[in-house]
């Protein structure tokens, strides 16, 4: 926070002096300590299901950094005296279902009552110092990857609106409870300059982060981006989420859009997405071969959606 001094180490690699997925402290010459936080509120309405997703979007910020989630404590919020505790139990259990997926454990937590329903996790993972990936080493060329579809806030909106149909609410479900495990794994079988996730300042506010400071301008490439089939539809019968436009308003400054560009495609640019997929930026030499992996292990909707290039006005191009 502006104003704040900071404690400082020498062994913090990556602390709070930038915007970044994670912490990363050094233990050893061949050991870092990752962390990270995150918890919110149900964004859907079977509490075992929401327990996955919370979950599984705490442990991303991990794998974003190139490193394996070890250890993960508990965060609960909960409203004692208006809710079953079955409700709980089953938030808990879709979280230690995925940490067993993620083969992290769970070594404790803490929990408050509270008029607002919260869960998530504190989580630690294991990185080699000098493999952790950040977002600030993006290289001419580079060729950006998506791991997984966007739309997800969007088609959130349009199931609280009772829009959307049982088959969409279990696919984006789906979708938002997956692990970034097998995509952060075959990753790092490649020479990765840079890695984010892209979770609540979409697509294009996460791109930002990265673009800030590099020396370096993004192109994004609009009929390449993967994006749920039924987001565009929501989009155009305005079910969009106000943090996309708060994203907008933040970001939008910087971005430059091609003039077919419509309202729809720019909403789901800044969609805040909820355990959405890493985006991955690599050399264009290794890009074809790290897809094609990613395909093969079944992440069939990854695709490549843009390209880096030096430029010292460091914006982003949708075209």
């Amino acid at each position: 926070m502006k104003g704040l001094e900071l404690p400082t180490d020498p062994n913090l690699i990556v602390g709070l002096d930038r915007a970044d997925d994670a912490g990363v402290y050094k233990i050893s010459e061949d050991l870092a300590l990752i962390q990270t936080v995150d918890f919110f509120t149900p964004i859907v309405d079977d509490p075992y299901w929401f327990g996955q997703i919370a979950a599984a979007n705490a442990l991303s910020d991990v794998y974003a950094m190139g490193g394996e989630p070890r250890t993960a404590m508990n965060l609960v919020s909960f409203p004692l005296s208006r809710m079953d505790l079955d409700v709980l139990r089953q938030i808990l259990k879709g979280g230690l279902d995925k940490l067993r997926e993620a083969e992290t454990v769970l070594v404790g937590g803490h929990s408050v009552e509270d008029p607002e329903l919260k869960y998530g996790l504190a989580v630690t993972g294991f990185v080699h110092p000098d493999r952790v990936l950040t977002k600030k080493n993006l290289q001419d060329k580079d060729q950006l990857i998506l791991t997984k579809p966007l739309g997800t806030g969007i088609v959130n909106t349009a199931i609280k609106g009772g829009v959307a149909s049982q088959e969409q609410v279990q696919r984006v479900t789906r979708l938002m409870a997956a692990l970034n495990r097998t995509a952060a794994r075959i990753m790092l079988r490649h020479p990765v300059h840079a890695c984010t996730d892209v979770t609540g300042f979409g697509l294009l506010g996460h791109l930002a982060e990265m673009v800030c400071g590099s020396g370096h301008t993004a192109r994004i490439y609009i009929q390449s981006l993967p994006v749920l089939p039924e987001a565009l539809e929501f989009a155009s019968m305005g079910m969009v989420p106000g943090g996309a436009h708060r994203n907008r308003t933040f970001r939008e400054r910087m971005v430059q859009y091609a003039d077919y560009i419509t309202g729809p495609q720019r909403d789901i640019l800044f969609d805040p997405q909820t355990s959405g997929g890493l985006l991955i930026c690599c050399p264009e030499n290794t890009a074809g071969g790290l897809l094609e992996e990613l395909h093969s292990e079944g992440l069939e909707e990854a695709a490549i959606v843009g390209l880096i290039q030096a430029d010292p006005r460091e914006r982003i191009y949708v075209e």
